[in-house]
């Protein structure tokens, strides 16, 4: 190892200020935080080839939100690898490899859109800057604790505090770079002033002489187009989304901020204790379930308290970042066709995607502070009861926002997810104090690695959840209203019959949208329910995990290091 990188160099010298410390923390998790604004990516990666609307080859949402999902999946295995790695080569050299593997993951990334090779976007932001993720997620978490003995809830809400935060900054940046490199693809013209012809389920357009592919823009299309612009007719394979550009951006801002926070990083010397702090008598720790005593990173596998720990962690996650995955799109799609677009708009919805960051962010501070004083069994106690209540409370309000617009349902959503973020983050922040308590501080940063598996296990399982059932409930309301819509209607406006509704589907001719527009006058809109059945499966989730949690117990002394 390069004598720059090495455990020993960041040692701190005596007089050293601790509150130097949590601002780089803050800083790398800032960078990799900037995953849960994903959502915002997921309205230009479906639009590659169509621009203003998605064409026939572009990726379906579904194939896109995976790519967040691997990202997950390779950030709780990284950690489960770094934990223990980082104890013996300390944070400055985790960070590094960390800024490496995220950065260089956007650029790769970047290389798979300009190639539309979407297995590169995998290995690339999934794989590679997954494993960005976990590597800079667990490089400042056991370092903190050990600089805040006396905070630990505090410490740990500091360095994640970040990560939740990250989207704060992310997702305006995103919007900004994929708004300055946006360019429109050429229009052909309204669509009364087309002929059309359909081909498979495709649109094609006579253009000098030859057959070309065109996407159609209707009125309630334009909601949803990543720069406003005209209804009507565009060439398929023009103009540029931006979202390549803002990849390779992204990449290298980041990548730069990462090396320079790594570098800062100090670490307290053998034996170092803040100036006046006693610890805690044992009354107080038995009341709160503090360990006095230390467990092996390996040992700590076999006791139920991990486990118990590890479903708690990905229930309660699976919950929220299935939602994170697709929070902007699920925002436009419960009330964009139900309130006036000048209220549910994208940039609303991407204003929607900042606040869950910011929500999220002082949810792990405020959360993790409070366990010091409450204790961290009865802070996850509070995120499982409230948490149930408001999930089921959701498609309550997307059932009555469909039936009478108005926007106090859109207040009450909005004020629901936020404080069901400020319990996700806050889940994230408590737990690294949690196995301190039970399992002691000593490697605290290799256990907190290794629970990570169970972030990994919910980045499957939440976003799988919420796209299939989605995706099962599109397609239940495009035949439901595809039954009550006139045939000849149906193929005046999309050149081809009810016969063919399967394929016309397939190629993203035919969606819920513009079915609305040749419905029969007074018919419902059923895209505000799309989400209801996943909302439910979210609260039984949290159920399991608020059982888990009231059986916690103190580790047996057996399992306690001599």
């Amino acid at each position: 190892m390069p004598p720059l990188l090495s455990k020993e160099r960041i040692i701190a010298q005596p007089g050293f200020n601790r509150w130097w410390v949590p601002p780089v923390s803050i800083a790398i998790h800032l960078c990799i935080g900037s995953v849960y604004a994903w959502s915002i990516y997921n309205p230009a990666l479906i639009r590659v080839f169509g621009v203003v609307t998605p064409a026939a080859d572009d990726w379906s949402l579904g194939s896109v939100v995976w790519i967040f999902t691997v990202a997950i999946v390779c950030l709780g295995l990284a950690a489960a690898f770094a934990g223990k790695w980082l104890e013996e080569v300390g944070p400055r050299t985790v960070g590094v490899v960390a800024a490496c593997c995220w950065g260089g993951g956007y650029l790769i990334g970047s290389l798979g859109i300009v190639q539309h090779q979407l297995w590169l976007i995998y290995l690339g932001y999934g794989v590679i800057g997954g494993c960005g993720l976990g590597l800079g997620y667990v490089s400042p978490v056991s370092t903190l604790i050990r600089w805040f003995p006396d905070r630990r809830g505090m410490a740990t809400g500091m360095a994640i505090m970040g990560f939740g935060g990250g989207a704060m900054i992310g997702a305006p940046l995103k919007e900004a770079l994929i708004r300055l490199f946006y360019a429109a693809p050429e229009y052909v013209g309204t669509l009364d002033a087309v002929e059309l012809v359909t081909e498979a389920g495709r649109r094609y357009v006579e253009i000098a002489g030859q057959m070309r592919e065109v996407v159609v823009v209707g009125a309630n299309d334009v909601a949803n187009m990543i720069v406003p612009g005209a209804e009507g007719v565009y060439l398929a394979g023009t103009g540029s989304v931006g979202v390549a550009q803002t990849f390779f951006a992204i990449g290298l801002i980041y990548f730069v901020v990462m090396m320079i926070a790594a570098f800062s990083y100090r670490i307290p010397a053998p034996g170092w204790k803040p100036e006046g702090w006693i610890q805690p008598d044992a009354e107080h720790r038995a009341k709160r379930m503090i360990s006095a005593a230390d467990v092996h990173i390996d040992r700590a596998l076999v006791t139920p308290q991990f486990w118990q720990l590890w479903i708690v962690l990905c229930f309660n996650v699976t919950a929220g970042i299935g939602v994170l995955s697709v929070a902007r799109t699920m925002m436009t799609e419960i009330f964009g066709t139900t309130l006036p677009t000048i209220i549910v708009d994208g940039a609303f919805a991407a204003t929607y995607v900042v606040m869950i960051s910011v929500f999220n962010m002082i949810g792990r501070f405020f959360w993790a502070s409070v366990s010091d004083y409450i204790g961290r069994r009865t802070t996850y106690w509070i995120f499982f009861a409230l948490g149930i209540a408001l999930y089921l409370s959701i498609p309550y309000t997307a059932q009555q926002v469909s039936v009478t617009p108005a926007v106090i349902w859109l207040v009450y959503f909005y004020a629901a997810t936020m404080i069901i973020f400020t319990m996700y983050g806050g889940g994230f922040a408590t737990i690294p104090a949690y196995l301190a308590d039970i399992f002691g501080t000593r490697y605290v940063g290799g256990i907190h690695g290794r629970l990570l598996t169970a972030w990994s296990t919910a980045g499957v399982l939440g976003p799988l959840a919420i796209t299939s059932l989605r995706e099962s409930a599109s397609m239940r309301a495009i035949e439901n209203l595809a039954s009550i819509v006139d045939p000849q209607r149906f193929a005046d406006a999309f050149g081809a019959g009810l016969d063919q509704l399967d394929i016309l589907v397939e190629n993203q001719t035919v969606t819920i949208a513009n079915l609305m527009e040749i419905a029969p006058p007074g018919t419902v809109d059923p895209t505000s329910g799309l989400y209801n059945t996943t909302m439910v499966l979210m609260a039984a989730a949290l159920a399991v995990a608020l059982v888990c949690n009231a059986l916690m117990r103190p580790v047996h002394e057996k399992h306690h290091m001599q």
